[in-house]
């Protein structure tokens, strides 16, 4: 113990070292004026890397070293968050990243297949201070004791799961399995699934795989990114200190609805809105209410010139139209194309009155003067406002919502359905607009030409301080009459061009706020927790967003809420990559206690007889219980003061239309659609429960939450479960719950 205390010590004497230089290297790494894009691109490389090794840093207190291994040939490695070396000439490691390959054994030797290893020890500690060791004999012909040996391999792992929830998702660094091992470190490139039951470590073991494929691939990931996708803002906030206690910041973490720039959902859908949005019947009913937009004129537009009145009639239109539709562009990037067209319609029609021969000749007009119409018509505002009418320009928000004010292409009842009355925009909104965004693209042609007029104008600039100093040097010159100088002026080391680019303004921003605010951005990994809940149109978004289709989708079938979600795995993935994809399924059970389980397995048993639950690996002994109710809030409020005793964390989960009754009964609660779920005691729905866990939960009124939805609380537990309820229970829960009565007192769950 004395001699990994002493190590421990060392380490934080390193770390403090690491902590100014870090801090100075991030300084020193910040843009600086004449860096060319080449130089930006390795700064942002840099500055990410420094980053992240600065949050790593500062999460030092969560345990920098937590193993160690004893090889047979003599090495000895200790295993941490982050890799540390000396600060010696030949950067001796004194910790090994957990994702080095050196660093396998730790996770994956056995008695049976030791991996070269003598021994591997385990090591708890509370901030700086080494609280425990566990080892383990990996070589049966080892015959060194420590007095720290102990017979049950899954001691750490046991200890880690008993420990109390603090309402932040926490990192198992140094309890990987196996299993979660081989998906953490599974390839990057290609769709791979993570299937798994309630408690079987998906979401963690996906958040480790960013980490290790941010470790693996740094240079390509730090430049592009990566997406984790959440199902509401709870679970982001839940999950949001993994990858920085990992040293890892180059990722951004949003749900479905934050996925559009610029939009922030206000509102909410109805559940049979909600699905309708999702269908991919949308993506067709847009694509033709965009064809829509691109109209002919009743009868002939009449247009005022100077030179007589145009004449626009369906003809020219229809032509114009279909030669832009040719292009196969967006619609605004079209637009263009079937204004030149009919700019030269309109052009031709003026040349052949003006400069028609009346005696049957050739036309009198010459190019020059040919040229001179298109021009003037080219800038005529009333030619302008005809095409606006016929080809205009939209915006997405614009489309979509001129779409839901009276949707078509879409039977009664889906349009009924979705038709909008006010309001502003909600989560299922999202993806109609990011698929309005693809339909009509964005003609950038303004902006560029801005963009290149300002740039002339610092060009310029740029020339006249070259020019002042030039003819203050060569004043200087004359008055030393020095006619051998050789001193150099600025003009001698940089051009205009050179130095109006040198004062363009860097974007400081890291790769992930960049991502963040450019619907366009291609990211190099997304990882989709609670996958099976999405929509056809979210999928839609989601694969524009990731070309390469390198990504992990974590989630569970069984577990489907959403009246819009695939559910089953092939139907989300064949649209996009066929039969190109790996599963994997996990089937231990982490979380719920045997116990527990035993009771929530019934629910989605009883709809699916072969249904297979994942396996629970420990037992509290504590069995959950049930108790009637006439007052639900009352027995809510006692049910919570009761097991509110212990530490930890509780969660009352009761349906969305019960919340109302129950805050006042729950004063010291945190609820709302993102609750503190550091406080000791929460109120959530089943939908905002998913991926969360609690060491309490008491589930209200059950029999009013479908099959998903109670499964799903039911399995939110890590030690007791009570379920409060008015009406009868459903079946499946008629059995393996204790009943308490109706006026339990403080000791009736002990």
């Amino acid at each position: 113990m004395r001699h990994e205390q002493e190590f421990t010590d060392l380490l934080y004497e390193r770390l403090a070292e690491m902590q100014a230089g870090a801090a100075t290297a991030v300084h020193d790494a910040l843009p600086l004026e004449g860096r060319n894009a080449q130089a930006r691109l390795e700064r942002d490389v840099s500055v990410t890397e420094q980053s992240a090794l600065l949050a790593a840093l500062e999460a030092g207190e969560n345990g920098l070293c937590f193993g160690r291994l004893a090889f047979r040939d003599g090495r000895d490695h200790h295993i941490g968050r982050i890799g540390i070396r000396r600060d010696d000439p030949e950067r001796t490691p004194l910790v090994l990243d957990w994702r080095a390959e050196v660093a396998r054994p730790f996770y994956l030797a056995t008695g049976h297949t030791p991996m070269g290893l003598r021994r591997r020890r385990h090591l708890t500690t509370e901030g700086r201070r080494v609280t425990a060791l566990h080892d383990e004999i990996l070589d049966l012909t080892d015959t060194e004791r420590t007095g720290h040996e102990g017979a049950d391999a899954d001691a750490v792992l046991l200890a880690a799961l008993d420990t109390a929830r603090t309402g932040r998702m926490h990192d198992i660094v140094q309890t990987i399995q196996a299993e979660q091992d081989a998906i953490i470190r599974a390839p990057q490139h290609g769709v791979l699934v993570v299937e798994g039951g309630p408690g079987t470590g998906k979401t963690v073991v996906a958040l480790h795989r960013a980490a290790y494929l941010l470790y693996a691939h740094r240079e390509q990931l730090a430049r592009r990114a990566v997406l984790i996708v959440g199902p509401n803002p709870a679970f982001l906030g839940y999950i949001s200190e993994v990858l920085p206690a990992l040293g890892e910041t180059g990722v951004l973490l949003a749900t479905p609805g934050e996925l559009f720039p610029g939009v922030t959902p206000t509102a909410t859908d109805t559940p049979e809105a909600a699905a309708v949005k999702g269908g991919t019947a949308m993506a067709d009913a847009l694509a033709l209410f965009v064809r829509d937009r691109q109209t002919l004129p009743d009868g002939v537009l009449a247009i005022d010139h100077d030179e007589g009145e145009l004449l626009l009639d369906a003809e020219i239109a229809d032509e114009a139209r279909r030669q832009a539709r040719e292009t196969r562009l967006p619609h605004n990037l079209a637009r263009p194309h079937f204004a030149f067209r009919v700019i030269d319609a309109l052009t031709a029609q003026l040349v052949d009155r003006i400069g028609a021969d009346p005696y049957g000749g050739p036309n009198l007009l010459g190019p020059d003067d040919i040229a001179q119409l298109g021009k003037s018509i080219a800038t005529s505002p009333e030619v302008h406002r005809a095409i606006e009418e016929l080809w205009p320009a939209l915006t997405p928000q614009q489309l979509v919502e001129d779409f839901l004010t009276e949707p078509v292409h879409l039977p009664q009842a889906d349009a009924r359905t979705i038709r909008r009355t006010g309001g502003g925009w909600t989560p299922a909104d999202i993806p109609l607009l990011d698929e309005a965004a693809e339909l009509l693209g964005a003609d950038d042609s303004a902006a560029r030409a801005a963009a290149e007029a300002e740039r002339q104008e610092r060009i310029a600039y740029a020339q006249g301080v070259l020019d002042l100093s030039y003819g203050s040097r060569t004043q200087e010159f004359e008055d030393r009459d020095d006619e051998e100088s050789e001193v150099l002026a600025a003009h001698d080391l940089v051009d205009a061009e050179r130095l109006a680019d040198r004062q363009e303004e860097a974007d400081h921003r890291s790769a992930a706020e960049r991502a963040a605010a450019d619907r366009t951005w291609a990211f190099g990994h997304i990882i989709v927790d609670e996958a099976q809940e999405l929509s056809p149109m979210v999928w839609r978004l989601l694969m524009r967003r990731c070309p390469t289709r390198s990504m992990t989708l974590v989630g569970d079938p069984a577990q489907t809420a959403e009246p819009g979600g695939c559910g089953a795995w092939e139907k989300i993935l064949a649209p996009y990559v066929d039969e190109r994809w790996h599963h994997v399924r996990l089937g231990v059970n982490y979380r719920t206690p045997t116990e527990i389980m035993e009771v929530a397995a019934q629910v989605p048993g009883a709809v699916d007889p072969a249904f297979q639950p994942p396996r629970s690996i420990r037992s509290t002994g504590v069995r959950p219980w049930e108790q009637h109710a006439d007052d639900l809030p009352g027995a809510v409020a006692a049910a919570v003061a009761r097991e509110s005793e212990g530490t930890g964390r509780l969660a009352v989960i009761a349906p969305r239309d019960r919340h109302d009754a129950l805050v006042p009964a729950l004063p010291d609660a945190s609820t709302g659609p993102a609750p503190d779920l550091t406080s000791p005691v929460v109120l959530i729905d089943p939908r905002q429960a998913k991926g969360l866990e609690f060491d309490t939960v008491i589930v209200a009124e059950p029999q009013e939450l479908g099959v998903s939805d109670l499964y799903v609380a039911l399995t939110r537990a890590t030690q007791r479960l009570g379920v409060i309820h008015t009406a009868p229970l459903p079946p499946a829960l008629e059995t393996g719950l204790r009943t308490l009565p109706e006026h339990a007192g403080a000791t009736a769950t002990r």
